[in-house]
């Protein structure tokens, strides 16, 4: 039987490394060898987020976590900024709306991302904003917006505290949370991470620490008061998912040996610039510019004259490649091609080789090898570097 070729935005490739890792011998939690795995891993997570902040992990997708950063720091009727530019976006939106947040919606075109300005100019008229909201990777519409830029923008024009999602992009893209001064950065394991789901990581600095302890927050499970208490003896305050943070120590040994994190980034880097040069020779239109391209998964419009769900289905049922499709307003409209975590070179050049098997079933008029070759010459281009 073949296996499947997942090339989706999230579960992503398990490699076998953390596979293996995560078949230890399982531990007690409260038990010496869980805090010196604690201990260990959660310092070596940090040049990942680009912090010196305490790391804490949660048994829970990143969904979860992006609903902590909202109830820890926010209480129901104080005002918040959401920047949205897509699905996940709107994601940080619903959750603050369900915890009565009055939210002032910075919403930008599907495809595009938001800018110093445009945040800026949104923020002058309103004076008693407690957080702004931001997605770094766009997993909806593949755009990576500029996180360090709209950080600024906050600091200039606000008094805010300034909270990111990185789900679907720590792990792979850049990040420098001290730097560039955003306050809470979260991820989930499932993505560029290379773990399966079920386990999020928060950094959280002095700045959003003392509004945490300022805010009244009823959370129980969801309370990082508690995690950081709990951080501090190595552990956590309910039952983690010790595999999953078995893993996690694999994957940090996966990015060490790679030469760090700038390393994995410019890989990532490198598969975005060969997904986008291969739909250009095959004329098949991207969803975002190159200026704000993520480097963790492309969008990927219809091709003319093609039935985008046939294809898909067919893609995955003779040549086992796995896309993903659009979400809402871009669902039928979009694929979604993922070069994420456990994802090199060679595997674009496969995927983009079989898309082209599959466009010549459908009788896509394209010239055969046209986006393997230009894949590949990026590729070449960048060993060259």
């Amino acid at each position: 039987m073949y296996p499947n070729i997942l090339r989706h935005p999230g579960p992503t490739p398990i490699p076998k490394k953390v596979e293996l890792a995560m078949a230890e011998n399982m531990i007690s939690h409260r038990s010496e060898e869980f805090v010196k795995l604690y201990r260990e891993t959660t310092e070596r997570v940090k040049p990942i987020f680009g912090t010196k902040q305490e790391i804490l992990l949660l048994p829970s997708g990143g969904t979860a976590a992006l609903e902590a950063a909202v109830v820890n720091t926010v209480s129901p009727g104080e005002e918040v900024v959401v920047v949205t530019v897509g699905a996940f976006g709107d994601y940080f939106v619903s959750i603050c709306e369900k915890n009565g947040l009055v939210v002032h919606k910075l919403e930008k075109e599907w495809g595009e991302a938001c800018t110093k300005e445009e945040l800026a100019d949104f923020l002058k008229p309103l004076s008693n904003i407690k957080a702004v909201f931001a997605t770094y990777n766009e997993t909806s519409t593949g755009i990576l917006n500029p996180v360090w830029e709209l950080a600024e923008a906050v600091k200039e024009h606000s008094d805010a505290i300034f909270i990111v999602d990185g789900v679907s992009g720590i792990g792979g893209v850049p990040a420098e949370m001290d730097e560039w001064g955003i306050d809470i950065l979260v991820t989930g394991s499932q993505k560029a991470m290379m773990l399966p789901p079920g386990l999020s990581i928060v950094a959280v600095n002095e700045k959003a620490w003392k509004v945490i302890e300022a805010n009244r927050s009823t959370a129980y499970y969801l309370d990082l008061l508690s995690y950081r208490d709990w951080a501090e003896k190595g552990m956590t305050p309910n039952t983690p998912a010790v595999s999953l943070i078995m893993g996690l120590s694999a994957v940090c040994d996966l990015i060490e040996e790679e030469g760090g994190i700038s390393k994995t980034a410019e890989r990532h880097e490198v598969m975005k610039n060969m997904v986008r040069a291969a739909m250009n020779a095959l004329n098949i239109e991207l969803l975002t510019d190159d200026e704000y391209a993520s480097p963790t998964i492309t969008a990927i419009r219809t091709p003319k004259s093609l039935d985008l769900a046939e294809y898909l289905r067919h893609l995955k049922k003779k040549y086992h490649l796995d896309f993903a499709g659009g979400l809402g307003r871009l669902q039928g409209k979009i694929f979604r091609f993922g070069h994420m975590g456990y994802c090199f070179p060679s595997d674009i050049l496969q995927a983009v080789s079989l898309m082209e098997a599959g466009l010549q079933d459908f009788a896509y008029s394209f010239e055969p090898g046209a986006g393997v070759r230009a894949a590949q010459d990026v590729y070449l281009a960048s060993l060259r570097k």
